[in-house]
C-alpha cells in the first residue's frame, strides 16, 4: 500500500521509512509524486495541528494516505522553548549547529538539576475518505553542556538520554526509545487496527 510522506527533510524521511517498511508500506515523497508541499503553511498552535495540515494537503494534492510527523525539544528552563519552533528557531537558514550552540547558550548558567527536557512528536494519518488517526509520543531527557557526536539530527547531538546523547546512538538504539519510534509504534497499533476494521488490504 502506497503512503506519501509528507516531508522534505531527507534524514527525517529515512527515519520514518525504516519503521514504516515492516508494515509493508511503500512509503514515497513529495517529490517521488512531482508534488511540492512548500506552499503549506504550518500554522497550528502545537504538534498535532501541524502534523495534521501537512498531512491533509499532502492528501489533497495526490488523493493518496497521507502521513506527516511534527516534531520538537521542548526545553523546561526556556517555559517549553522552542517547542514546534524547533526548526525555526535560530532563523530559517540556520544549521543544526547553530540552533545547539543557540541552546546551549541559553541555558549556560543552568544547573544540570535544571537542564531537563524532552522530544514530543505528533503523527497525523488522513486518508482520502478524511479518516484521521493521530498519535503523539514523547521522549524524556536533560540537555548537555556541549554537542557530543554527530549522529541523528537536529538536537540530538545536545539531547541526553539516560545520560548518552542522541548523537552517539545507533539509529536502531534511538528508535527503541525516541519520540518518533514511540509514536510511530502508537501509530502502527492504530493503523493495523483502522485497515482490519475496514477490510483495507496492504
Amino acid at each position: 500500500m502506497k503512503f506519501i510522506i509528507a516531508t522534505n527533510n531527507a534524514k527525517k524521511l529515512v527515519e520514518l521509512e525504516r519503521i514504516l517498511s515492516p508494515l509493508g508500506i511503500n512509503a514515497v515523497s513529495p517529490k517521488d509524486e512531482g508534488i511540492s508541499l512548500d506552499d503549506v503553511e504550518e500554522n497550528g498552535t502545537s504538534f498535532k495541528e501541524n502534523s495534521f495540515i501537512k498531512a491533509n494537503a499532502a492528501c489533497e494534492k495526490t488523493g493518496l494516505p497521507a502521513i506527516a510527523d511534527d516534531s520538537g525539544i521542548c526545553v523546561d528552563a526556556l517555559n517549553g522553548e522552542p517547542g514546534i519552533y524547533s526548526a525555526r528557531f535560530a532563523g530559517e537558514d540556520a544549521s543544526d549547529v547553530d540552533k545547539n550552540n543557540l541552546i546551549l547558550k541559553k541555558l549556560e548558567n543552568t544547573p544540570e538539576s535544571e537542564r531537563g527536557a524532552h522530544y514530543t512528536c505528533a503523527v497525523t494519518c488522513v486518508f482520502p475518505n478524511g479518516d484521521t488517526i493521530q498519535v503523539e509520543g514523547k521522549c524524556f531527557g536533560k540537555i548537555a553542556t556541549k554537542p557530543d557526536g554527530d549522529g541523528g539530527f537536529g538536537y540530538d547531538p545536545i539531547f541526553l538520554y539516560n545520560g548518552v546523547s542522541f548523537g552517539r546512538v545507533s539509529a536502531e538504539e534511538k528508535d527503541k526509545v525516541s519520540h518518533r519510534g514511540n509514536a510511530l509504534r502508537m501509530f502502527k497499533a492504530e493503523l493495523v487496527k483502522y485497515m482490519e476494521e475496514n477490510n483495507v488490504n496492504k
